[in-house]
């Protein structure tokens, strides 16, 4: 099941002309704010009719200017879930999570409320109201009202915005699985890196109202063009891996098509892939490969790139086996090691510099 997009509508200053596909998986919208991406997702829902374009799921056409045609917002069978939780504070978690099958398709297929509640983690929640539930906990009860809509679609408006850092880690595993144990697409608003690079398998990139970038998210989060847009310190790459082996000392290993890759430990069971977020900050570059470190993390690479930053930075884009890797130095230090497209280098990366928030099920 794919969304294809290609509208334009002016809302105030805001001038959107945006075109492009989001294919089955998650598809996040990303940019600041002011960019358009409510906008977009509106149109979508059927909230926002466009000035001018064509919306169509999987062969169905939802609107199109040059036909006059706009279909009800009923009649799309998307699952909206707004940055609050929107429950009905007088329900139940279990009478919330039913009301969403009242707009289910009659005879169309999709989870049990058993089956939304293991998903999601709720089986403990079911006899509570909202206002006992954590933020985390109320917006698991929403996804999982929206699914049980049987949704062609999730459209979801930033959901993790509201949470504190806690509570976003509380949530993320379960819009992972998500992910990995459903079939409906969604399409993810952001502004948060670290959402993205844990959730996204496309990226479309919006700036003031146009799509500037647009692809896989491996591809994506590590493109050096993406730096003045996620900020030096935001900025880096994506590695797909799967857990190798859990040693004693603590440390959990991880296999990936460039290598080894050693993390403090990680409760995932060996075999599972997974991805990891490495910051440009924190990749350190060697000519030769150096010996007396106390970094574990010594990998061979070879530069596909390097462009100037702001100030005295520079961004270095590196291959490792199929994966790319982004590194941050400064000018100096480029210049001194004369590095250039094509060398053959040392990337060094310390286990304990990972964040724990930064590694997901891939």
């Amino acid at each position: 099941m794919s969304l294809s997009v290609d509208i334009r509508h002016s809302l105030g200053a805001l001038d959107l002309q945006v075109d492009f596909q989001a294919p089955t998986g998650i598809t996040a919208l990303f940019g600041q704010s002011g960019t358009g991406k409510t906008t977009v997702i509106n149109a979508v829902a059927g909230l926002l009719q466009p000035d001018v374009g064509r919306i169509e799921l999987s062969g169905q056409t939802l609107y199109d200017s040059s036909r006059g045609l706009s279909l009800a917002v009923h009649k799309r069978r998307l699952g909206y879930v707004f940055q609050d939780g929107r429950l009905f504070p007088h329900l139940s978690v279990r009478q919330n999570l039913v009301y969403g099958q009242r707009f289910a398709a009659r005879h169309g297929s999709g989870p049990s409320l058993d089956e939304v509640a293991t998903l999601l983690g709720l089986e403990d929640l079911l006899n509570r109201r909202p206002g006992a539930l954590s933020g985390g906990e109320k917006q698991r009860v929403a996804i999982g009202r929206a699914l049980l809509s049987r949704p062609r679609m999730l459209l979801m408006d930033e959901p993790l915005a509201a949470l504190d850092s806690a509570r976003k880690a509380e949530i993320l595993p379960y819009l992972e699985r998500l992910r990995d144990r459903t079939e409906i697409p969604v399409l993810y608003v952001s502004h948060s890196v670290a959402e993205v690079a844990r959730l996204a398998t496309t990226v479309v990139v919006l700036e003031a109202g146009r799509v500037t970038r647009a692809g896989h998210a491996d591809r994506i989060l590590s493109d050096p063009g993406m730096v003045r847009q996620l900020g030096v310190r935001e900025a880096g790459a994506v590695l797909s891996a799967t857990v190798f082996a859990h040693h004693p000392d603590g440390l959990t290993e991880l296999s990936f098509s460039g290598g080894r890759l050693f993390l403090p430990h990680m409760d995932l069971p060996h075999g599972t892939p997974t991805r990891v977020r490495i910051l440009a900050q924190d990749v350190l570059l060697s000519r030769a490969a150096p010996e007396g470190l106390s970094a574990l993390n010594i990998l061979p690479v070879r530069i596909i790139a390097l462009r100037d930053g702001v100030g005295p930075g520079v961004v270095v884009q590196l291959q490792i086996g199929e994966d790319r890797l982004l590194a941050r130095i400064t000018r100096r230090s480029a210049d001194q090691m004369a590095l250039q497209p094509g060398d053959a280098i040392h990337a060094i990366i310390k286990s304990v510099s990972i964040a724990r928030t930064d590694v997901g099920a891939g």
